[in-house]
């Protein structure tokens, strides 16, 4: 059966059948707060030689889309399990997080992380951007940053480090040197550990110039084999070192390949049931601090936010950060028409789309573009039912897509960019958007707005 339902073979085992074409065997030895996988994943089949499928997660906001409250809780849970374990802590808000992760309830960021504990928090672009930031949020004292794959006009990266498996390999640090030239503990957040090898080799890139004792790894999930993690140990003996791993769920996956698989990149349209798109800008700029740096691209020469983490934030700035937060939420959620609204993040800009959509009220989904393509395939249970492809509207010689919005489920969408882009490059994402049925389109830049204005008129 063409889907990626899993089939149960023991309490700890479960057979996932990915289109007919990979077989994947999942073994749990670790599962703390007794989640289902049902909870937190299912599976696709990737397009990318270097790896053949793909955890299709349902609480990162990433390709499917998710209530925003339950990757804010997310990143908390990880929170409670880094104070459990490796400080060895009672967290006395792990019970009241796991309610509310379970019931679908709303959470409110709150820091229950000691101020004695003052970590560097490091996420992962793209994908771990937000789940990063949502971990961070739970400290009262400590310093975030995310890896970027902005190549920046104005200065050059700290730190670089390569993902081989990636389909954009290169990370980048854009951080002030007072940030890591420092012995505190650095904490290493991305939503999966495979083989680990990308958290190895940013901790060896940052011990060659940044030296200190320890270092802690945190995902979602960790699916490292014996082998995977003796490389760990290795290189704690390497470089005399101790590196923590924290999950919310651990054990060992298995691959098996059989067919080779047809990839169908069409989203079915219905013509009787087309709508005509309005679309409008809104500009949130007011709200947030304009960087001097922008991207090593002419196709947009915005500036960044500070607001992101991409240059560095404090525990004093990210509570700053709540005010405004909850301030430009309250002017998206003015301007909603529909019962059903769509929160659409781009690229590595996450955490303050899903941020906002969290507080634009009941009804409203989160997820966001991404780099990743993945082959589609209509059927119930799989990662990837729906899907288009568009070329960046940032930087036209890469491509981005979007999956799993259904034609006509949305009555609204809100696009968040991080910097202004230009009409004119958004035209093919636009195109693939109304094809979906969606009455109101609305485009949010966080940067200050210079391109041609964009009013309450239809496509």
């Amino acid at each position: 059966m063409k889907n990626s339902q899993p089939l149960t073979l023991s309490k700890k085992k479960y057979m996932y059948n990915i289109l007919d074409s990979i077989e994947t065997e999942i073994e749990v030895s670790e599962n703390p707060y007794d989640l289902t996988l049902e909870e937190l994943f299912t599976m696709a089949a990737r397009i990318n030689k270097k790896r053949s499928f793909l955890f299709v997660s349902k609480v990162l906001g990433k390709h499917l889309p998710i209530d925003p409250n339950k990757g804010l809780q997310t990143g908390a849970l990880l929170g409670a399990r880094f104070l459990e374990t490796v400080k060895e802590i009672k967290c006395l808000e792990t019970e009241s997080l796991l309610t509310s992760f379970k019931n679908g309830e709303l959470y409110q960021s709150k820091a229950f992380i000691p101020d004695n504990i003052r970590p560097v928090v490091i996420g992962f672009a793209e994908t771990a951007t937000s789940l990063g930031h949502a971990f961070f949020d739970c400290f009262n004292s400590a310093e975030y940053f995310h890896t970027t794959r902005e190549e920046l006009e104005q200065v050059k990266p700290k730190i670089t480090f390569e993902e081989e498996h990636s389909h954009a390999t290169s990370h980048r640090c854009f951080i002030p040197l007072e940030m890591i030239q420092n012995e505190r503990e650095i904490i290493l957040v991305d939503d999966e550990l495979t083989t680990g090898k990308t958290a190895l080799n940013i901790i060896q890139s940052i011990h060659a110039k940044f030296p200190r004792h320890v270092y802690t790894v945190v995902s979602i999930l960790d699916w490292r084999s014996e082998e995977n993690r003796n490389g760990f140990i290795r290189l704690e003996q390497d470089l005399g070192i101790k590196i923590n791993v924290v999950s919310l769920l651990a054990g060992t996956v298995q691959v098996k390949h059989h067919n080779e698989m047809n990839n169908n990149w069409s989203i079915k349209e219905e013509s009787n049931k087309r709508v005509e798109s309005s679309f409008e800008q809104i500009d949130l700029s007011p709200f947030f601090t304009m960087t001097l740096y922008s991207a090593n691209n002419p196709m947009n020469k915005a500036a960044f936010i500070k607001e992101t983490g991409r240059f560095g934030l404090s525990s004093t700035e990210n509570r700053s950060l709540q005010q405004k937060t909850s301030a430009a939420a309250a002017v998206l959620n003015k301007k909603r028409i529909g019962k059903r609204t769509l929160c659409l993040g781009t690229g590595e800009f996450m955490y303050l789309p899903m941020k906002l959509a969290a507080e634009m009220g009941k009804g409203v989904y989160y997820q966001s573009t991404t780099r990743s393509p993945i082959f589609i395939e209509d059927k119930v249970g799989y990662g990837a039912r729906y899907g288009a492809s568009f070329p960046n509207p940032e930087d036209q010689d890469i491509t981005h897509f979007f999956y799993n919005i259904p034609p006509g489920f949305y009555d609204e969408i809100f696009i968040f960019f991080e910097r202004t882009v230009k009409l004119e490059n958004l035209q093919p994402l636009l195109r693939e958007l109304n094809k979906l049925q969606i009455k109101m389109i609305r485009l949010v830049f966080f940067s200050e707005y210079r391109g041609e204005q964009v009013e309450n008129h239809n496509q």
